[in-house]
C-alpha cells in the first residue's frame, strides 16, 4: 500500500534546518538522509511503514509504503495534513516575523533566519518519547539512548528499517527492560507510564491541538513522575506543532540568550519573562536562538 503527497515549499523553506534535525543521528536504525531526502521507519496507524521526503527547490514529495495495511482504512487528506504538519508548513512563520521582525533584541536574528520553522516529530509520542530522553543529558546522549530504544522495541518495516515505536509497542515493556537501554528508573517509569496511559487512552494527544486540549494535556502530563515544564513544553512544540510553547528550561536557550541579552547569567525564570513578549509566537523565538546558537531548530 502506497500514499502519495506533493506540496509546494514556500520561497523561503529552509531544507538544510530540516535535514539537520534528522541528522542527529547519522547511525539511526530507523532513518537515514540522503542528499536531499529522507527516509523514516515508524508506526502508521499501527502498522509498519517507510516515509520518504524528497526535497527540490519548490517542491517536497512525500510517499509512505505501509506493510500489511487494512483494506479501505488510509485516507489521502489525513495523509495531507500530516505531511504538511511535520514539514513545519502549517506554521504561522509569517505573522511571527511581521510582529518581530523590527525586536530591538531578537529582529536582526529574525531577518537573517527568515522562514526558519521548528521540525516535527512524526507523531506527538516520538516528542515525548525523545523529551523524556533527553532530560538532563547532551544531545549526543539522548541520540545513544533514542537508538537503544529503537533496537529495543525491535519492530522493523519489510524494508529492514526499524521502526520509531509507538505507545502500544513501549507500554509492553518492563520499567527494568526499558532501564536496559541506559534509563534512569525515574526515566524509565516515566517513560512506561506516560505509554500506558497513551496507549489505554488515558492521554489522548495528537498533532492537531486546540488550546483546551492543549491545557488539559499539561495537566495529565505533568502528574506523572519524572515529566515536568520542560519535557512538556518540548512535547507540545515538536508533536504538536504549538507555536506558544515557552520552552525557558532549556539549557541552550538560555545560553544564547545571555549572549543576545549581553549578560553574565540568566536563570529559566528570566528567560520565561523574556519569552513571554512573543506569545502567542514563543516556540518560533526559540526556535531563533537555537538556530543561532548553531542548533538544529
Amino acid at each position: 500500500m502506497q500514499l502519495s503527497y506533493q506540496v509546494k515549499l514556500p520561497n523561503n523553506f529552509r531544507v538544510q534546518d530540516f535535514l539537520s534535525f534528522y541528522l542527529r543521528d547519522p547511525h539511526s536504525p530507523s532513518e537515514k538522509i540522503d542528499g536531499q531526502t529522507i527516509i523514516k521507519a515508524l508506526m502508521y496507524q499501527q502498522q509498519p511503514a517507510l516515509l520518504s521526503l524528497v526535497f527540490t527547490p519548490s517542491h517536497v514529495q512525500a510517499e509512505l509504503q505501509i506493510d500489511n495495511p487494512a483494506k479501505g482504512s488510509y485516507a489521502q487528506e489525513p495523509f495531507n495534513a500530516w505531511i504538511e504538519h511535520i514539514t513545519g508548513l502549517q506554521q504561522d512563520v509569517s505573522g511571527f516575523e511581521q510582529a518581530f521582525l523590527t525586536h530591538p533584541q531578537l529582529g536582526a536574528i529574525i531577518q537573517q533566519q527568515r522562514g526558519l520553522r521548528f521540525a516535527q516529530t512524526t507523531t506527538p509520542f516520538e516528542a515525548v518519547s525523545w523529551a523524556i530522553l533527553g532530560q538532563q543529558v547532551s544531545v549526543a546522549a539522548a541520540v545513544s539512548l533514542r537508538r537503544k530504544l529503537i533496537q529495543l522495541i525491535n519492530h522493523s518495516h519489510s524494508s529492514g528499517f526499524l521502526c520509531y515505536p509507538n505507545a502500544q509497542q513501549v507500554s509492553q515493556f518492563s520499567v527494568e527492560q526499558l532501564r536496559s537501554v541506559g534509563l534512569s528508573n525515574t526515566k524509565a517509569q516515566a517513560l512506561q507510564t506516560v505509554s500506558q496511559q497513551i496507549a489505554g487512552g488515558v492521554i489522548q494527544i495528537d498533532y492537531q491541538s486546540n488550546a483546551q486540549q492543549v491545557e488539559q494535556l499539561q495537566e495529565q502530563l505533568l502528574r506523572i513522575r519524572g515529566i515536568g515544564p520542560w519535557t512538556v513544553n518540548y512535547t507540545l512544540m515538536r508533536g504538536c506543532a504549538w507555536l506558544d510553547s515557552s520552552v525557558h528550561g532549556d539549557a541552550a536557550v538560555q545560553r544564547y540568550l545571555k549572549i543576545v541579552l549581553n549578560q553574565e547569567t540568566i536563570s529559566a525564570k528570566q528567560t520565561q519573562a523574556w519569552l513571554a513578549q512573543f506569545a502567542p509566537w514563543r516556540a518560533l523565538a526559540a526556535a531563533h536562538l537555537w538556530q543561532s546558537a548553531g542548533l538544529a531548530a
